[in-house]
């Protein structure tokens, strides 16, 4: 590369720092959806401050830069029109497209990164998050659920079958609870339980639960996999993004296929693995995985490559599970029992 495209490239992704930033502010305060609400006619920046009760100057400031970026279009009477292509990757949370959640996390767990240089100086790591980083986590939860439903089940049509005619379904680390409930609203006969080890997270997915009407048929309890609540065999164990990030994960592999159904259960890992060869990590994905990847290790924990992840599974001592590599760039680990 050229020094002029060097320059370009830098220059690029400066704009990308602050356009992470008007994306958030946009998701934040309610502006996009505003945005999208006033329709092809569009706002003025007044009466789009005045919607998200805003400050009429700010709002001036970010319709301008919104227009610059690209992210809405500013016309000539200086009304601001909402792009729909645009509006949906970042409001539509039950699309494969939808980034809005990766935006507000980014821009969320980037606040502790004050502590990032200190943490290379000393590799002391962050005691605890504030809630506004988990609160950001679920946000971000509505992608992986979108590629569970629209590239997992596509790739293992039996387990659709199965879980339409019902069975238990077990979450491990169930963060806020909405993967299973929206389990519980695609597949009727279901029944499941969630396990967390956060507190105010288990005290989220219990209010998502109760808001959904779903009590009778979810439950979630506050501890590690093996409590006495999950005792019961499940038809499905799943991890959502979370294996990479428990203290021991060949323990909790273990833990999860003792509680396995031993007829034809299946424990499933969905998962965004580190890339695996230098080639891999100079794409698009290997440039966001590294941001992903520094943010772990702040927090004390680490992404892993694919290889990792079948190595807990044969060290746990389980089958060596399917692989698959799926288009979002997320991976699916797959261990099943063998059915009667």
């Amino acid at each position: 590369m050229q020094l002029d495209d060097q320059f370009e490239d830098l220059i690029d992704s400066l704009g990308g720092f602050y356009r992470t930033w008007l994306i958030h502010l946009g998701l934040e305060l309610g502006l996009f959806a505003a945005l999208r609400s006033a329709g092809s006619a569009g706002s003025t920046p007044d009466a789009l401050a005045a919607a998200t009760e805003t400050t009429p100057a700010a709002v001036r400031v970010w319709a301008w830069a919104a227009d610059a970026h690209g992210l809405a279009e500013l016309t000539e009477d200086g009304r601001l029109v909402s792009n729909e292509a645009i509006a949906s990757m970042l409001l539509d949370a039950d699309r494969l497209e939808y980034l809005g959640g990766q935006f507000t996390h980014s821009a969320v767990a980037s606040l502790d990164w004050d502590g990032m240089a200190e943490f290379f100086r000393s590799g002391r790591t962050l005691r605890a998050r504030p809630e506004r980083y988990r609160t950001s986590i679920e946000r971000l939860t509505a992608q992986d659920i979108a590629v569970f439903f629209q590239e997992v089940l596509a790739a293992l049509p039996q387990l659709v079958q199965d879980l339409e005619r019902g069975g238990r379904i077990l979450d491990v680390h169930c963060g806020g609870g909405l993967w299973l409930v929206a389990m519980a609203r695609r597949f009727g006969a279901v029944r499941g339980v969630g396990v967390e080890t956060e507190a105010d997270s288990v005290d989220r997915a219990r209010r998502h639960i109760a808001t959904a009407g779903l009590t009778e048929r979810l439950v979630v309890e506050h501890g590690e996999i093996g409590d006495a609540a999950t005792a019961a065999p499940f038809d499905l164990v799943y991890y959502q993004y979370a294996l990479h990030a428990v203290r021991d994960p060949v323990a909790s592999l273990r833990s999860a296929w003792a509680v396995t159904h031993a007829d034809g259960g299946r424990l499933l890992v969905l998962d965004w693995p580190l890339p695996s060869t230098p080639d891999e990590f100079r794409t698009r994905h290997g440039e966001l995985i590294a941001g992903v990847q520094l943010d772990a290790m702040l927090e004390g924990r680490r992404l892993a490559p694919r290889e990792e992840f079948v190595a807990w599974f044969e060290a746990a001592g389980l089958p060596r599970p399917s692989v698959v590599d799926l288009p979002s760039g997320a991976s699916l680990f797959l261990a099943e029992r063998p059915a009667a």
